[in-house]
């Protein structure tokens, strides 16, 4: 469902995966954040299985995974600038940010710097903070959470750590674990969809509950079963619920699927239907679609292969 494409980023060729075919009339886009130190290819199992209802971008932010470094490795802000870039070139005005691990702060980011560019969040398995902290726990974690990932993930995760680098690593954990998230996602009002794995060792449901009953505009479920790279793990009741809760649909886990659906936190205004994706308040508040952008003529050049922009 996905097929590979190259931009110029900043002036450096950048890698990312998009929609094989043209989504469908109509279609949100979603746009999918990679987590620490990783490229996006551990994502592209959730992001295929949504890619045949939404217009999908899984890019390798700079620096990351098959996109060129920059001089100097980009912090939180400045991959959230990157992303608003990056979706200046796809000619997209607003998308679906749906992040994991490190890609959870730079949605934070994104939401501070570049509110407009936002129409929903959804933040899996959100690390950082100070239950990871101090940095010797959270690599502790990190590396617990390595024993509980399908083996398939090894060679993916190896290879990128590898290839980005140990002191940029320990640089950019350093500023995710201190980042302040919970406090860019009390600060606004757009839809917040939380989702996390009953077997993440880097994120514990009672926090996340703690925080998310005092927000109206955000609901928080868990997979049961599940580490802390459900986009690889379990991507199929991952796509489900991220698509029940964009259409506003009960949050019932798929049967078929691998992982029990909780939902342990929904926003007061609907806690008569604790199940309920988005509330008709929470959607009325964000702005109305984008128009649709037609992309350039594809010329063969390194930028020119650019997907729709959210469509009418």
């Amino acid at each position: 469902m996905l097929r590979d494409a190259w931009t110029i980023l900043d002036g450096l060729p950048l890698f990312y995966r998009t929609n094989a075919t043209r989504p469908p009339e109509g279609a949100r886009m979603i746009l999918h954040l990679h987590g620490f130190a990783i490229s996006g290819t551990y994502l592209a199992p959730t992001a295929s299985r949504l890619a045949s209802r939404y217009g999908v971008l899984v890019p390798d932010l700079p620096g990351f995974g098959r996109s060129i470094e920059p001089p100097r490795p980009y912090d939180i802000d400045q991959l959230g600038d990157a992303v608003a870039r990056f979706m200046d070139l796809q000619g997209i005005e607003r998308a679906v940010l749906l992040g994991n691990s490190l890609g959870c702060p730079i949605t934070g980011a994104i939401l501070d710097r570049h509110p407009a560019r936002v129409e929903a969040a959804v933040l899996v398995s959100p690390a950082g903070g100070p239950y990871n902290l101090p940095l010797v726990r959270g690599i502790a974690q990190l590396l617990l959470d390595g024993m509980r990932e399908p083996l398939a993930m090894a060679p993916i995760a190896i290879g990128d750590y590898l290839r980005y680098g140990v002191r940029p690593s320990l640089h950019l954990m350093r500023s995710m674990l201190h980042y302040p998230l919970a406090h860019r996602v009390a600060e606004g009002t757009l839809p917040v969809l939380v989702v996390i794995g009953d077997r993440d060792p880097l994120v514990i449901e009672g926090r996340i509950r703690e925080q998310a009953d005092r927000l109206p505009h955000v609901t928080a479920l868990a997979i049961e079963g599940a580490a802390h790279a459900l986009n690889f793990s379990h991507a199929d009741q991952l796509a489900h619920v991220v698509s029940a809760w964009l259409e506003g649909v009960p949050l019932v886990g798929d049967p078929a699927a691998k992982g029990r659906v909780r939902v342990f936190s929904w926003p007061a205004e609907s806690r008569g239907t604790p199940l309920a994706g988005p509330t008709a308040s929470q959607r009325d508040r964000t702005a109305p679609p984008a128009p649709a952008v037609t992309p350039p003529h594809d010329d063969g050049d390194v930028g020119a292969q650019r997907p729709m922009g959210r469509p009418q």
